[in-house]
């Protein structure tokens, strides 16, 4: 198991590297001189452009500022805001909280329905039950997450009154937008998780379980089900990224604190550290979260551990 893990953590390091380099060309990328994009109409003289350069470092050769910012960043220093002059990393934490909480409330969703919905449609394949969890699933695709979160203001804030429609708080102002935002990853789930578990239910060894006399739901929860979720962890550590994008929508819909929303505030306000590191700081997030998808493979399939190089 250690080596398995170990495997995988070194596996993360060309990954990680991979992602700062991205992430420090985005200043190379904006057209024109990037300190004038950042300024704007802002920039009151040349000194004040210049000064603006040296802060950044941005004066030397490009090699020396890339090992400057991949240094700091090993540190935790993501840089100081343009605007408020607070650290990158103190402004980054004060949201985290509130994505995360975001997105674990729209996983849980995610996973839930999706996994139910698919396993009732392979347990009753072709019936109305198999056709109405698909039906649901395709709905949940086809719906963009903006428009679904409008639509949830609407029928269960404004007509109903029945939850908040925007803010912080409690778990009442939590549910619409958690929802909003997990809908279309559930759909995904469910579809997989049909297919997944169809395949897995015309097994051998499934047989084998129901030959023996063993209850229906002992064959479904503990013979099939754990085989049929390998596939199905590795979508929802890719949704999880997903979710991770969608709450930049979600959380200016509902007008909810957080990660996303401090990248679209720090874009209109050309503050560029903060836009950096809040990027950074996201995609080391996900590609966190893909490793410890590819470890509970080993807890799911010792197969998988045992045949690691």
């Amino acid at each position: 198991m250690l080596r398995y893990v170990g495997a995988r953590l070194v596996m993360a390091v060309p990954v990680l590297l991979g992602v700062t380099i991205l992430v420090f060309s985005m200043l190379y990328l904006l057209p024109g001189d990037p300190v004038q994009a950042m300024l704007g109409e802002s920039a009151t003289s040349a000194e004040h452009v210049e000064r603006l350069r040296r802060e950044l470092g941005l004066d030397d050769p490009i090699y020396v500022q890339y090992a400057r910012f991949l240094g700091n960043a090993l540190r935790g220093d993501l840089g100081r805001s343009l605007v408020s002059r607070h650290q990158v990393l103190d402004e980054i934490l004060s949201q985290f909280p509130a994505t995360a909480e975001l997105a674990l409330a729209s996983m849980a969703i995610a996973v839930i329905v999706g996994v139910t919905l698919g396993v009732l449609a392979a347990i009753r394949q072709n019936s109305w039950l198999d056709t109405l969890s698909m039906f649901v699933a395709l709905l949940g695709v086809s719906m963009p997450g903006f428009w679904l979160g409008l639509m949830l203001i609407f029928f269960f804030s404004l007509r109903l009154g029945w939850f908040p429609a925007t803010g912080q708080g409690g778990p009442e102002r939590l549910i619409l937008p958690a929802t909003a935002l997990g809908i279309g990853a559930a759909a995904i789930i469910a579809r997989l998780t049909r297919s997944s578990m169809v395949e897995v239910l015309r097994q051998e060894y499934v047989t084998t379980a129901r030959a023996k006399g063993l209850a229906e739901h002992v064959v479904i929860l503990r013979h099939a089900l754990q085989n049929a979720l390998i596939p199905v962890v590795t979508m929802v550590g890719l949704q999880f990224g997903y979710l991770l994008a969608g709450a930049v929508i979600i959380e200016t819909v509902f007008a909810r604190q957080g990660i996303g929303r401090l990248i679209i505030t720090s874009i209109l306000a050309k503050d560029f550290p903060l836009v950096q590191g809040a990027v950074l700081f996201t995609a080391c997030l996900y590609v966190l979260v893909n490793l410890l998808v590819d470890i509970s493979y080993a807890v799911l399939d010792p197969r998988i551990r045992y045949g690691a190089k």
